[in-house]
Parts: structure tokens; sequence; C-alpha cells
């Protein structure tokens, strides 16, 4: 796919996905400053959010900073725990909802999950919207039909760069 400079970029980052697929396929961690970089590849960065669950230990906290520091604007999300000790803290909506306002202002949105649920936005954003959908995750824990319904992917695990 062509990526050229006067191209309006978004980037969306599930970061509980990004971290828990880093960790369990490589026990490493992500670089979320590279994946922006690559993200972006040169062209106009309008926005980029990270969506991440706030957690009350200090390890969280400065990651938090190091992610802001890095140039993304941080979403944070409490953690849900239920009667009976299920916990949950699902993105899915609010990047849904955000992808959908940002879309009129973007040529491109770029994903970075690999989960299947984003399915119908990635469909409503190319067919809609007229967004090119770029998707970024490790192939290995990503959903197939994603990766084939976007219009680019980049596989996570063809660089170590993208790991630390």
């Amino acid at each position: 796919m062509i990526k050229h400079k006067e191209q309006r970029v978004g980037v969306l980052v599930d970061v509980s996905n990004m971290y828990h697929s880093a960790k369990n396929l490589y026990n490493k961690r992500v670089n979320f400053k590279e994946i922006l970089k690559e993200a972006v590849a040169g062209r106009k960065l309008i926005r980029a959010i990270t969506y991440v669950v706030k957690t009350e230990t200090e390890e969280a906290t400065s990651f938090f900073e190091a992610l802001s520091n890095q140039g993304f604007e941080v979403k944070m999300k409490d953690l849900q725990i239920f009667f009976g000790g299920a916990k949950k803290a699902d993105w899915d909506v609010g990047i849904t909802v955000d992808a959908i306002k940002l879309a009129s202002k973007l040529d491109v949105i770029v994903l970075v999950t690999g989960d299947g649920d984003y399915i119908p936005l990635v469909n409503y954003l190319q067919n809609t919207k007229g967004c090119l959908v770029e998707v970024m995750a490790f192939r290995k824990t990503a959903s197939g039909k994603l990766v084939e319904e976007s219009d680019d992917f980049i596989d996570l695990s063809e660089n170590k760069k993208f790991l630390i």
C-alpha cells in the first residue's frame, strides 16, 4: 500500500491487547514509541491515543507518563470488579466511538490491536467514511479476519524493535 506524506493519520492503541500479546508470546513488553513511529510512517499525525486500564501501582503511573512523553494522549478506565471476582476492562466501545468521531478528519486510521471485535468498525470506516484502515498486531494473536479486512497489516512479530 502506498503511504504518502500528505495523509492525515490517527493511531488508536489497545494497550491491554498489545501488552498481553507481547507478554504471552515473548515474555517481553511492547515498545510503543517504535510502534507510533512505524504507524505514522512519515505522514501527518493528527491524533495518537492509547487506551489503558488504571491500576494503583507506581509502575503503571510511570508507564502512563512514558506513553504521554512519547506523544500519546492517554485515556484511562478503571478496572471493573464484579460480584464473584470477575474482572473486566474493555476499551472496544471507547476505541470504536473515537475512531468514528475522528474519521472525518483523517485519511488513515491505524488500529494497534489484534482483536477481531473491530472487524465491523474496519468495514464501517472503509465503506462509509472512506478511510484506509491499517492494523498493527502480533500475527499469532491477531484475528485472521481482521488482518484480511484491513487495508494494510504490519506484523509486529517481524521486527524485534517493537519489543523491549
